[in-house]
């Protein structure tokens, strides 16, 4: 049995209804059924950065996502962003990524639903800081508000340094946020825990204004995020590769 056979009783929800099913993307190439590349716009004026297309790339097997000093639209600078067609619901999201140093960039995995899909403003993110590659950022979104507490754990020898594993276990009484396979963080607050089904997002942009967040922006950076692979295990389902989260935890679902 899988990571989340014990939940398959559980009530059905909002996002227990969810369309997408389980999938593990190893990106042999980047299949336009599952992924929408954004291109064209950014997501407001703290953005320093328009999403190109340009910037998304496949070589050997990873996802590149990069950042350039090339002007786009109304932007002095290109970032890239994909996003899965489908939405998901409760389950295990895994993503293995390296991440990207540089003050004022910000290098995400995340699951987001909101306005633009005429739903509440949900969210369930890691975010590492190109200020302090040493850390990754933990957040949630529940109808538009921040609630996660914007905790910062260690990845120990460096995000940017090499492939990490994050991953996230959304339930519907329960959050829970691993680093590596070690959980670094939980909530059980069901104030506290979005409800919507979302989009998974994989992104790097940058910013000129949200310094004191995210750092004084350099100008003429350029950078990459790699990403090996993407999976999303739905509940009751078993794991679906070896070095996947669901495998490690089976034996300690029912506890």
């Amino acid at each position: 049995m899988g990571l989340l056979a014990v939940l398959a009783a559980a009530p059905a929800s909002a996002a227990e209804a969810a369309l997408g099913k389980s999938f593990v993307e190893q990106f042999d190439h980047l299949d336009p059924g599952r992924w929408y590349t954004s291109d064209g716009w950014s997501n407001g004026d703290f953005q320093n950065c328009t999403w190109s297309k340009q910037q998304v790339r496949i070589k050997d097997g990873i996802l590149q996502l990069g950042f350039a000093n090339r002007r786009y639209k109304e932007r002095d600078n290109m970032c890239a962003e994909v996003q899965t067609r489908p939405l998901f619901g409760y389950g295990l999201y895994e993503a293995r990524m390296k991440a990207a140093a540089g003050s004022g960039l910000n290098s995400a995995f995340f699951s987001y639903i909101g306005p633009a899909q005429k739903q509440p403003h949900d969210e369930i993110d890691f975010e590492v800081l190109g200020r302090n590659p040493a850390e990754v950022q933990l957040n949630q979104f529940v109808s538009g508000k921040s609630v996660g507490g914007h905790a910062r754990i260690e990845v120990p020898g460096g995000a940017d340094k090499g492939f990490n594993d994050y991953a996230f276990v959304w339930e519907k009484d329960r959050l829970r946020f691993f680093v590596n396979g070690v959980q670094v963080g939980e909530e059980t607050d069901p104030a506290k825990i979005p409800t919507h089904p979302s989009k998974i997002f994989l992104s790097l942009w940058g910013t000129d204004k949200l310094t004191d967040w995210m750092g004084a922006f350099q100008p003429g950076t350029e950078a990459t995020v790699e990403v090996d692979r993407v999976a999303y295990t739905a509940l009751g389902e078993p794991c679906q590769f070896p070095e996947s989260l669901a495998c490690k935890l089976a034996p300690h679902a029912s506890q």
